[in-house]
């Protein structure tokens, strides 16, 4: 077969062969998603074979890069703006030293962040990695203190975000601290090392997300906050948000962030090479401080140290509570996670609600409006800042537009009867967005974004009648199989699609053997092979490590979720509500059909009692109003909301807290029991890729 045959000449809606657009990743026919190039500084792609037989092979080693993979990794060199290498210059800008080396260990000696592990990203782009990636990747992985301007500092390299610092009259004050508490005391102690010893006068959180708050206790203490030595300043619904989402999806999130962010693939160049955010998230130990002073409206304004910051709240954009600051003492504007380096997520493939591209887009232009004359420099919690008042506009109104020209051109053809789907093939990106690095799809994708948008106004399902109650995964999987000719017939079609270069065809088909018979290895190892190909060909960095980690899990088995749960002090923060709506979500419905317990919860500290009814398999709980006349309780448990939380979480034995007198109880212990009974267990390492 020649290289004609096995290219798309330019019709995307021919099968076969690989076309470049700039989405995303690379597709396949109509099936074309993102393409870039390399930067001027990354040497040209090595050429590699792939050997259809070995496609199938029983391994733990990844496959090779493909020819259609390495014909448009060649192609997406040759035809973006690498000769532009000014994002070089400003990852270097204002650089003053290294961590060295930049290795975190907790205190038991476990490491829980290692950038010298990325240190193959500077050698020359192979032809299993997105040129445009490598290139994302060889800024990002780029590390240690650097100023922004005189009196702003950022640590970047220590985990996925960044912690920035500004000076004040008598100390430094504190912006997102990272995700776990070693890295973000190994990364003060960078900064004191070299801009000598001062006392943290205050914390800002811009966001709910945990890569901005987690590492708060390796920057100060919890007494510091609670006392109010030191102002924790957060928009409006902070812990709210940030404990939902936390908490409550919170296994299935964490078991697909380990997919997300590869957490459990090798480093290397057939392996994770970064999340394009940040090389990928740091280990260690999460915490929670909860703030102390809201900010609940734009305009508003605080003097922390003498350092005057004016706030934009700009909720619904990348996080539910979100906020946008400037500082007038510095014409420095700080852009939380809005605007970045690079297309972000209108919803994350860990799992999230729908972010609003809409609103997202018009908060941008109001951060225009608002301080458009006055900053000079931008900065944001991950990348590097830009500098030049214009600059800084036109970052802002590119990323603006290009949230608002996905959300409209969504709408526009969803409402001329086309689907996500379809939406997400067909969309054409203005050449003015397209041009521009910081567009690009690093870690949102445009064919992500926009089924984003189709799901936030129209919902899972498309409107054709035929998907409105197809068979699960694996009774679809077995009717696929049967009506292909069996196992054979279905990897005859596997195995032509992905010599063809046809990998989205070869996953969709292998997919449902495997659902049908989760036993046929060769049919997991092609479509592990084929999963390496679509990694090799993303310029996504979390699409990326999607495939990747799919194919390292048909190979090598579930590696459930490598990362720790929810921390002590994230569940300490659980409201009361919280509390009875994680058990309620808990409950195995089923096994409680024919169980009725009414039980109270008078909370000690809160003075306030609660109710929980359990009926019909679903846990009701309420505050009890002044003079209620329902029906008596079956028990009553006097306690803490800390007890409450150690009783229904399991941290501590219900009976030996009875019998110590820290739960009072009047009426019938054993409804606690009976409560306890009926709830299931999440489970962190359930299956993706397989039934």
């Amino acid at each position: 077969m020649t290289d004609e045959d096995l290219t798309n000449n330019g019709d995307d809606r021919k099968p076969g062969g690989f076309t470049v657009s700039r989405r995303g990743v690379f597709g396949v026919g109509a099936a074309a998603l993102v393409a870039a190039g390399v930067g001027a500084t990354v040497a040209g792609c090595d050429s590699d074979s792939d050997s259809g037989s070995a496609a199938e092979k029983s391994t733990k080693d990844a496959s090779d890069p493909s020819g259609h993979i390495v014909d448009a990794q060649k192609q997406a060199q040759s035809s973006l703006p690498f000769s532009d290498t000014q994002d070089f210059t400003d990852t270097d800008r204002g650089f003053i030293a290294k961590l060295e080396p930049d290795v975190v260990k907790d205190a038991g000696g476990k490491v829980v962040w290692d950038n010298e592990s990325y240190g193959f990203l500077q050698g020359s782009c192979p032809n299993s990695v997105h040129p445009s990636l490598w290139r994302q990747g060889q800024l990002v992985v780029k590390q240690g203190l650097y100023e922004v301007v005189p009196g702003i500092y950022q640590i970047r390299g220590l985990d996925l975000s960044n912690m920035t610092l500004i000076e004040g009259k008598t100390g430094v004050i504190v912006i997102d601290p990272l995700i776990s508490t070693e890295t973000a005391k190994a990364g003060m102690d960078l900064y004191f090392a070299h801009r000598g010893q001062k006392p943290v006068v205050g914390m800002i959180y811009t966001h709910s997300h945990v890569d901005h708050f987690g590492g708060a206790m390796g920057v100060i203490t919890a007494e510091d906050a609670a006392s109010g030595r030191i102002p924790v300043i957060a928009p409006a619904g902070f812990v709210e948000h940030a404990v939902e989402e936390n908490i409550f999806a919170g296994t299935a999130m964490s078991r697909r962030a380990a997919y997300m962010y590869g957490a459990q693939l090798p480093r290397g160049a057939k392996g994770q090479v970064g999340a394009g955010l940040g090389m990928t998230t740091s280990v260690g130990t999460v915490s929670l401080i909860p703030p102390n002073k809201d900010v609940t409206h734009t305009g508003q304004e605080e003097t922390i140290d003498g350092i005057k910051v004016v706030f934009q709240i700009t909720p619904g954009t990348e996080a539910p509570s979100e906020m946008n600051f400037y500082f007038p003492d510095f014409r420095a504007m700080c852009m939380a996670e809005n605007a970045t380096h690079t297309l972000h997520n209108l919803l994350t493939l860990r799992g999230a609600l729908v972010r609003d591209a809409h609103v997202w887009s018009q908060y941008l232009t109001e951060t225009i409006n608002m301080f458009s004359g006055e900053y000079e420099v931008a900065f944001a919690s991950h990348h590097w800042p830009m500098w030049n008042a214009d600059k800084v506009t036109e970052w802002l109104s590119l990323q603006r537009d290009t949230y608002a020209y996905l959300h409209d051109q969504t709408l526009r053809m969803l409402n001329q009867g086309y689907v996500g789907t379809e939406i997400a093939e067909m969309i054409q990106m203005p050449p003015a967005l397209e041009s521009k690095w910081y567009t690009h799809g690093y870690y949102g994708s445009v064919s992500h974004d926009v089924k984003a948008i189709y799901q936030r106004y129209m919902g899972w399902f498309d409107g054709n009648p035929a998907h409105l109650w197809e068979h699960p995964p694996v009774d679809s999987g077995k009717r696929h199989v049967d009506a292909m000719g069996g196992a054979s017939g279905v990897l005859k079609v596997a195995r032509k699609a992905y010599s063809d270069g046809d990998y989205r065809w070869c996953v969709q088909v292998l997919n449902y053997l495997i659902f049908a018979d989760p036993n046929n290895e060769k049919a997991k190892m092609l479509q592990a092979s084929a999963f390496e190909q679509l990694g090799y060909g993303s310029e996504n960095g979390t699409w990326r490590n999607f495939y990747l980690s799919g194919a390292y899990e048909l190979r090598n088995g579930n590696f459930g979720t490598p990362t720790k749960g929810n921390s002590p002090t994230m569940i300490s923060a659980l409201s009361v509500d919280q509390v009875f709506d994680s058990a309620a979500f808990l409950i195995n419905g089923p096994k409680a059909w024919d169980l009725h317990l009414v039980n109270d919860w008078v909370i000690s500290d809160q003075n306030q009692t609660y109710r929980t009814e359990l009926r019909n398999g679903v846990l009701i709980h309420f505050v009890v109003p002044a003079g209620f006349k329902g029906a008596a309780p079956d028990a009553t448990f006097t306690l803490s909301r800390l007890e409450l939380i150690a009783t229904m979480t399991g941290a501590k034995d219900i009976v030996k807290e009875i019998q110590s007198g820290a739960i009072k109880v009047s009426g019938d212990p054993t409804k606690l029991k009976q409560l306890k009974d009926v709830m299931d267990k999440p489970d962190p390492a359930f299956n993706i890729v397989t039934p």
